[in-house]
């Protein structure tokens, strides 16, 4: 299974890292009344949305190659930068008409954010186990 995303990686894991990335960051440009409702509780928004965006964040430094202390510290750094931007976005929304700067917005993003690297950590370790060869 890794070997497909090693060799798709730019498909597999940078342009889903990055369309996902222009898609949060027009949700939260756009006025909270030409968003679609979709039924659920804010928090849980920003957690799913948080999760999604550290899950990608965190495959993708883990499948680069440029940088050994950005995969050695790819937790770490995933972390650092979704949490810095969370602040930014929360900052961010109060110059947009209908939305606002709410600590428990960016608590949510922390939790889906924390949440999405350890979902993404565990996975990994399953499927390493599952292809290593019986003995």
């Amino acid at each position: 299974m890794f070997d497909i995303l090693e060799r798709h990686k730019v498909v597999l894991i940078y342009l889903p890292l990055v369309f996902y990335w222009i898609f949060l960051f027009t949700l939260t440009t756009l006025p909270t009344h030409s968003v679609p409702a979709v039924g659920v509780n804010d928090k849980v928004e920003h957690m799913l949305a948080y999760f999604g965006l550290s899950f990608l964040l965190y495959l993708a430094l883990l499948f680069q190659k440029k940088s050994s202390t950005l995969k050695k510290n790819a937790i770490l750094f995933t972390l650092l930068f979704v949490f810095a931007y969370g602040i930014l976005d929360e900052v961010h929304q109060l110059l947009i008409p209908g939305r606002s700067c709410e600590l428990l917005d960016f608590l949510a993003d922390i939790l889906g954010s924390v949440i999405g690297v350890i979902v993404l950590k565990i996975l990994i370790k399953f499927y390493k186990f599952q292809e290593q060869p019986a003995s």
